[in-house]
């Protein structure tokens, strides 16, 4: 996302430069660690001051994802210092996170969500946290997006029953939406159906011992370029994914803008990407045999599915493209540009 934001700032005509490559994310809560890596960011606080007061500074400071393992240590006290409004994209607050050790983190990011001149959510949930925990805070809403492009040049030619997913093979909420994906197919054995698996990682051994079972029905294709995996997309009917503890999902959006109705649990960020019963069918979270009646429905019928997959391209390209978000942003940059105009 970090990424795509760029991009869209690019492509509305704005300049952008990453201003640092020191990363401030906390692994833990030892004050040896957070000490040594706020000794990083003071150091790095002061290279950039001293650019900044030969060269000027730039007309905005913008963070992206500050939360309570990665607060931004350098960000406001320059913004501050030097008359330059800050922003954050993707902040996140939980006053559960205010016990072990991660007390000043999260103040940190709650000082930054209060100094901001906006803080951009991508979700409402995002939104909800953040208006609880500072209610003078400046609060906007950017939904989150792809460059539809890639996904869109092909044309769907969906092979009958072929279901895909695309997904890292790493520990926690990754490897928990493998393993219940694995259960619900389970119940729909008697059906037929084969899976397409994109995505590797740490996990993939003990998938692939799970899965097993399955023969020959599961394809294993590995981590895919993008291009590569916009193709498979294309050639697949149906996007299964439950989607434990998803932020949002940006592979919901890649396979609806490829034209495939998505299959996921109502959990998370996942209700802010798919729309259920018009891109697709969104089940009550943990219910497995839902996810396998769901999957079995779109299978066996066809008028529905081809229904969903035409509204969640035509959904995907008018709510979710970079270049609706390049609009966006460059509406919030002209806001913030005239009310410090007008100070």
């Amino acid at each position: 996302m970090a990424r795509l934001l760029i991009a869209a700032l690019r492509r509305a005509g704005h300049s952008v430069e990453l201003a640092t490559e020191l990363r401030t994310y906390l692994p833990d809560p030892s004050p040896e660690t957070h000490c040594a890596i706020r000794r990083e960011a003071v150091a790095e606080t002061n290279r950039i001051s001293a650019l900044w007061t030969q060269h000027g500074p730039p007309d905005a400071w913008l963070c992206y994802h500050p939360y309570y393992k990665a607060p931004d240590l350098i960000g406001p006290k320059l913004a501050l210092d030097f008359a330059v409004p800050y922003l954050t994209v993707e902040a996140s607050y939980s006053s559960r996170r205010n016990v072990g050790g991660w007390e000043q983190s999260q103040q940190e990011v709650l000082v930054a969500i209060r100094q901001a001149a906006v803080n951009i959510c991508l979700t409402k949930r995002d939104l909800d946290g953040l208006r609880r925990a500072a209610p003078s805070a400046h609060l906007t809403m950017l939904a989150p997006f792809i460059d539809t492009l890639p996904f869109m040049s092909h044309a769907p030619r969906p092979q009958p029953d072929r279901l895909i997913t695309v997904a890292m093979m790493r520990k926690g909420d990754k490897l928990e939406s493998y393993l219940l994906l694995a259960e619900a197919l389970e119940q729909i054995r008697d059906i037929a159906w084969t899976l397409s698996i994109v995505g590797d990682g740490a996990c993939r051994p003990q998938l692939q011992e799970r899965y097993a079972a399955f023969g020959d029905r599961i394809e294993w294709h590995g981590e895919k370029p993008t291009e590569e995996i916009a193709r498979l997309l294309s050639q697949s009917a149906l996007y299964v994914w439950p989607g434990c503890g998803e932020a949002y999902g940006l592979a919901y959006l890649e396979a609806q803008a490829a034209g495939l109705p998505v299959v996921a649990m109502e959990t998370a960020g996942v209700p802010e990407v798919v729309a259920a019963g018009r891109s697709g069918i969104l089940t009550p979270e943990g219910d497995l045999p839902a996810l396998a009646s769901a999957i079995a429905r779109l299978l066996g019928n066809e008028v529905e599915r081809r229904g969903l997959a035409a509204a969640a391209r035509e959904n995907t390209r008018a709510l979710h493209s970079i270049e609706g978000a390049a609009q966006r942003l460059d509406a919030i940059l002209s806001t913030i540009r005239e009310t410090r105009d007008e100070r």
